[in-house]
């Protein structure tokens, strides 16, 4: 990948060079456009589901970036072999979660392919100077995660088919809900700092957040909402195979203090479509935690706190 060339400009505000969500592009004094894209294969067996988590999985980076989605384009890959009302199906559910995030769905691409691949790409609209960028984290900041943790266990104990219905829709429930809410509460409270919680679990996507900011976070495991089943399906090993990837890219950046091998599962686990972590000076805290209270339809939590970098860049307990 390094060969690549890097085509640079000065309006180009945010690339591929800091681990952030989405580029931003700066178009004029007021106004910057993010862009991003996300697709996957499917994680559950509705068609219908599975549309509206991947679409709620790609808008997620605008959200995280501060910004409001404004302009939608379906991606798709689909065999020849299955019936056309399940790809409908897929489209439906994607395009009422674009409409819920209050963009516009203007067509989009498709090519036959061996399985089903759904996702969006996405522009957004912010302007420059309101842009939340996932390497500004202050000392002295408290950290806040708007989804619990877990899904990614879920999802394969799905697979597996080992989930009853209650779990089932509360997976889908999580995963298909937008962030829309906790991007609102990041911009309206002034956060320092922000990304999703999305494939590299939630130390993965904390570690990017640490380096880039120069500092190291205390995280608290107690204080960690977990989704309903996923320690049960964690300590018989159902664990998705990116949980140990994460762990491999992840662990010589981490000191653990008394925490349990399941509880490390979770904490590696990737997620989709999980939610917004951000760090919030404290002052703001109880503000922010007043709006989620009133606006939010996940479980969000205060997992801990930014402190001056050290050794390592996350300490759990």
């Amino acid at each position: 990948m390094r060969n690549i060339p890097k085509l640079n400009s000065e309006n180009l505000l945010i690339g591929f060079d800091t681990s952030d969500d989405a580029a931003v592009y700066k178009v004029s004094d007021d106004k910057a456009i993010i862009q991003t894209l996300d697709f996957f294969t499917p994680v559950v067996n509705n068609p219908y589901d599975y549309g509206q988590i991947a679409a709620a999985n790609a808008l997620s980076d605008i959200y995280a970036m501060g910004g409001k989605p404004i302009i939608a384009l379906n991606i798709v890959g689909f065999p020849s072999c299955l019936d056309n009302e399940i790809l409908e199906q897929i489209l439906i559910g994607g395009a009422e979660k674009v409409i819920e995030a209050g963009a516009v769905l203007v067509g989009g691409h498709s090519i036959e392919d061996d399985e089903p691949k759904y996702g969006l790409s996405v522009t957004g609209e912010i302007h420059p100077n309101d842009i939340i960028s996932n390497s500004n984290a202050q000392t002295g900041d408290v950290l806040v995660l708007t989804k619990p943790l877990g899904v990614g266990i879920l999802l394969t104990a799905l697979k597996a088919d080992l989930l009853d219905d209650v779990e089932i829709k509360n997976l889908v429930f999580n995963t298909a809900s937008l962030n829309n809410v906790a991007g609102d509460a990041m911009r309206k409270f002034k956060v320092n700092s922000g990304t999703d919680v999305t494939g590299f679990g939630l130390l993965g996507h904390l570690y990017e957040m640490m380096k880039g900011s120069n500092k190291s976070a205390i995280i608290e495991t107690d204080k960690i909402n977990i989704i309903d089943g996923a320690i049960d399906n964690a300590e018989i090993g159902i664990i998705p195979a990116a949980a140990y990837d994460n762990r491999h890219y992840v662990s010589d950046f981490v000191q653990f203090d008394n925490v349990l091998e399941v509880t490390k599962d979770i904490l590696f686990d990737p997620q989709t479509s999980g939610g917004l972590l951000m760090a919030i000076p404290e002052d703001r805290l109880d503000n922010l935690l007043e709006y989620l209270d009133q606006n939010l339809k996940t479980e969000y939590s205060v997992i801990g706190e930014i402190v001056e970098k050290k050794e390592k860049y996350i300490y759990v307990k």
